[in-house]
């Protein structure tokens, strides 16, 4: 359904500058000049209280005094006077606000407090929408509106570009203009107090003059509707993310081995795969991979042929391709016949494509098309360096044929300077792509044949009901039932911070996955007892609700054979822990069975809860340095076989999982089935923000969980 709220920002017949000026260097002054200047075709007011002309036109002294009320309002007053701004344009009946205004939230206590009133004036009127606060401004070139305070206006073109930074805009317009690149429009989006990300996803998903939707993103507020928003938009028109910040670890890294693994950046690259976003590392790629989509659509495929009139660059492409996990078309027969009648008997009679450096235009023209033709090939990347017989402005002109005839995209690498800048200026015109060197390229196709798998495959991790249902209990193949939820919902209300291994491991046990169980001793004799009655050897464990890492302060003994052993070991780890960790509470020990690792593998699983995204599961390889292996996979829930297969299958040590040499593999299915289960339970009980099983061991008859443990809150 249209926002009429982001109609009037977009498309607005009649705006109103509040602040408008002629001032020279002011906010206020360059926005209403711009507005001007480009030419906008409907009713412009100034509103100044002091000044009866602005600019050469009418000022008038408040919104109140207009002859008719405004579809959009342009705020550039200090950020005060905007929460009472946005009551009287609610009263008057205005849809659209742009608050350029800065002073709020960025600003500290006072600011916090001003956005604070902004909000609660705001929520008074539900049908006005405003970008902002903070923001650069709007520019929307079909409109020929410059709503900003940017001197570039940009040509009219099929991208929107939405950015957390006001300054990347004016950069990337500046960028733009050299290279005639044209936007449907560029947003500002400010600090996004009441439109957000996903509405301008929302927004631009429907709009017909948009092709292609690309971000800058600094941090992912209001995550669950951004998602959902870039989900359905991804479907049929792709979203392209640039977002900042990549090594912001969390914030639980220092509670557990599964919060220092799984970093919040890694967990943003999971949403956006889950969404259907295509993610890339630098502003470039960015608007690469938007003239690439705009020029000629997502390939069919991921067989890049090469034609290139050098041998080296070729390979260089060829590398760059393969280490991205894509292949080399391989020519069919008739095509290497077909080249065979047009090109030196020295040429490289396999792809790539080597013209040789005395090529001229015939020559490549005719590789081209016939390299473009063939059905082994999905996409066609030229390169050329200049040299002697080269003549670059004809062979870009021959490309540009070939690819105005031909369906399959068509990219370009011109390597050079002054030799070649007549060729590119003639591929830009004429919209194709092309790039100063092959690598370029090779990314650019990379995630655009990513992005086609994702709009086929998009995924929803958001729409399946967790609850206990009959259908879920059987998917966790054991009777979870709902009064077992409820109980630990209730059990975990009243608890804050760790949990005790063998309450951790009690909750691990309701919900189906197999434990370790151990026995509570408080002292040297009642180990004894347990021990004997437990069987040799056994494992000492420190009980306390204030230690996470047990071993990093002596709290743990393996293999212990018999009863003097258990007292000496208990003694030794009591002063051991205590001199490690002295304002520790100290409940005893737990004393369980000795369980050989020896044929199975150790691994870690386990979850934590980003405050945007909710809970998050890793799997990889477990033990005292599963952060230094960092070999794991991470998911959102749901949890279905698919998803579990896809998890183990990208670790390295899958092989051995699996069944390597003469070691046996372990049982998948219980492997597999405990994943699903692990996930049911984070699901069930959202008040655990940490769970942890480390190490469960995996063996070839068994899936064992020889730790566990969790916090609360």
């Amino acid at each position: 359904m249209r926002d009429d709220g982001l109609q009037a920002i977009f498309a607005p017949k009649s705006i109103a500058v509040v602040g408008a000026s002629d001032k020279p260097g002011s906010v206020g002054g360059a926005l209403f000049a711009n507005l001007k200047a480009t030419g906008y075709q409907g009713e412009l007011f100034a509103i100044n209280s002091k000044h009866l002309l602005v600019q050469g036109e009418r000022a008038y002294e408040s919104l109140a005094k207009l002859p008719r009320v405004p579809d959009l309002v342009v705020v550039c007053t200090p950020a005060s006077t905007v929460p009472c701004l946005v009551q009287e344009c609610g009263r008057l009946g205005t849809r659209g606000m742009i608050v350029i205004s800065a002073g709020f939230r960025e600003a500290g206590a006072d600011g916090r407090r001003i956005e604070s009133e902004l909000v609660a004036a705001a929520r008074e009127f539900p049908l006005l929408r405003f970008i902002g606060p903070n923001c650069l401004g709007v520019l929307r070139p079909v409109h020929k509106l410059n709503a900003s305070f940017s001197p570039v206006m940009p040509h009219p073109g099929r991208i929107a570009f939405l950015s957390q930074s006001g300054a990347l805009c004016t950069a990337i317009l500046d960028w733009s203009a050299e290279r005639e690149l044209g936007f449907s429009a560029c947003v500002s989006v400010g600090n996004m107090t009441n439109v957000g990300m996903g509405d301008l996803i929302d927004y631009f998903a429907e709009d017909q003059q948009t092709d292609a939707i690309l971000l800058y993103l600094e941090g992912l507020d209001q995550a669950s509707h951004f998602l959902s928003a870039a989900r359905k938009c991804a479907r049929h028109k792709p979203v392209i993310v640039c977002k900042s910040g990549r090594f912001a670890e969390s914030a639980l890294a220092a509670v557990s081995h599964t919060g220092a693994i799984a970093s919040a950046d890694a967990v943003c690259d999971i949403a956006f795969r889950h969404a259907g976003i295509e993610r890339v590392d630098t502003i470039e790629e960015l608007f690469d991979c938007a003239s690439l989509l705009i020029a000629h659509g997502a390939p069919e495929g991921d067989r890049l042929a090469i034609v290139t009139n050098a041998g080296g660059p070729g390979v260089m492409a060829s590398d760059a391709w393969l280490a991205l996990g894509h292949p080399l078309s391989r020519l069919s027969e008739e095509s290497i016949e077909s080249l065979n009648r047009v090109l030196p008997s020295c040429w490289s009679h396999r792809n790539p494509v080597d013209v040789l450096g005395d090529a001229g235009c015939a020559r490549f023209q005719a590789a081209i098309q016939i390299v473009a033709q063939d059905p082994n090939v999905d996409a066609l990347l030229v390169i050329l360096t200049p040299q002697t017989m080269t003549d670059p402005e004809r062979i870009a002109e021959s490309i540009v044929v070939a690819r105005a005839n031909g369906t399959k995209p068509i990219v370009v690498a011109f390597i050079g300077g002054a030799a070649v800048t007549t060729g590119r200026t003639i591929l830009r015109r004429a919209g194709v792509p092309n790039y100063d060197f092959p690598e370029e390229a090779v990314r650019a196709l990379s995630h655009v044949t990513a992005l086609r798998r994702k709009q086929c495959a998009a995924t929803s991790f958001d729409s399946v009901n967790t609850s206990a249902t009959p259908e879920s209990l059987r998917r966790l193949g054991r009777a979870v039932t709902s009064e077992q939820i409820a109980f630990w919902r209730a059990e975990l209300a009243e608890k804050q911070g760790l949990l005790d291994e063998r309450k951790s491991k009690s909750l691990l046990a309701d919900f189906g996955i197999q434990v370790v169980q151990g026995r509570l001793a408080a002292s040297a004799d009642a180990a004894e007892e347990i021990a004997e009655q437990t069987g040799y050897p056994v494992v000492l464990k420190v009980l306390s609700p204030d230690i996470s890492h047990k071993t990093d302060v002596g709290g743990v003994m393996l293999n212990i054979p018999n009863a003097q052993s258990v007292r000496e070991a208990f003694a030794t780890m009591m002063k051991v822990v205590r001199e490690r960790s002295p304002s520790a509470r100290i409940e005893g020990v737990s004393v369980q069975p000795m369980v050989s690792i020896a044929r199975g593998v150790e691994l870690i699983l386990g979850m934590t809860r980003d405050p945007q995204l909710g809970p998050v599961v890793v799997i990889g390889a477990g033990g005292i340095t599963a952060e230094l292996q960092r070999d794991t996979a991470m998911e959102l829930p749901p949890c279905d076989e698919q998803t579990a297969d896809r998890m183990l299958r990208s670790l390295r040590l899958y092989p051995i999982l699996e069944g390597y040499r003469q070691r046996p593999g372990v049982d998948l299915v219980q492997l597999k089935l405990t994943m699903k289960r692990f996930f049911q339970l984070v699901e069930d009980l959202p008040e655990l923000s940490m769970v942890e099983i480390n190490p469960l061991l995996a063996t070839a008859t068994t899936c064992i969980a020889l730790d566990g443990r969790m916090s609360v809150g």
